[in-house]
């Protein structure tokens, strides 16, 4: 699994990226209709669970994580799948989309750091990520009344957090590819 991570860095690059740039656009127009919301918030969620599901096909590891990443994956894709089809739906309904959207990615997430724990260091990265989307869906949950500028703002946050995070350790991975693709073949390099 570290492996494939490593080689594919890029994926998880571009995770961050899409999330930051999500949560850059939500803070710079906050007065957005619901209906723009909702569509961005769609093809977020769509997009990073087809990227959770690309790794997961595509994976060599073990069958267990890769079935975490791909079972978060296809939840997000439902998601923003459901957006699209109701995109009329009450600002409630979208934060109860959201919140359950945002637990279960941290769930599968720290799941997925868990397993990972003694294949790469410093999983506590994933840990955290997971444990701030879980926070922040539970308190969408319990809070729901808060107003629309406060969720986008709250959104926007979370999504920049995140995204930061997913950059963070795909440059790792990428600083790993190399020595982890040498040890893979078992060529070594000499100085």
């Amino acid at each position: 699994m570290l492996a494939f991570m490593a080689r594919n860095w890029w994926v998880l690059l571009i995770r961050g990226i899409l999330a930051i740039v999500f949560g850059v656009l939500a803070f710079l127009w906050p007065g957005l209709a619901l209906g723009s919301l909702i569509l961005l918030f769609g093809a977020y969620a769509f997009l990073d669970g087809v990227a959770s599901i690309v790794i997961g096909l595509t994976g060599r590891g073990s069958q267990d994580n890769r079935l975490w990443l791909m079972l978060g994956g296809v939840f997000g894709v439902l998601v923003g799948v459901l957006t699209f089809v109701w995109p009329g739906i009450t600002l409630l309904t979208l934060i109860y989309f959201i919140a359950a959207w945002a637990i279960v990615t941290g769930a599968f997430t720290i799941v997925a750091a868990v397993q990972l724990r003694k294949e790469i260091d410093n999983e506590w990265l994933l840990i955290i990520g997971g444990a701030l989307s879980i926070l922040v869906g539970l308190y969408m949950a319990a809070f729901p009344g808060d107003g629309a500028l406060a969720l986008i703002w709250l959104i926007a946050a979370y999504a920049i957090v995140f995204g930061i995070m997913f950059i963070g350790l795909a440059l790792r991975l990428r600083g790993m590819s190399t020595t982890t693709t040498t040890g893979t073949t078992g060529t070594t390099a000499t100085m």
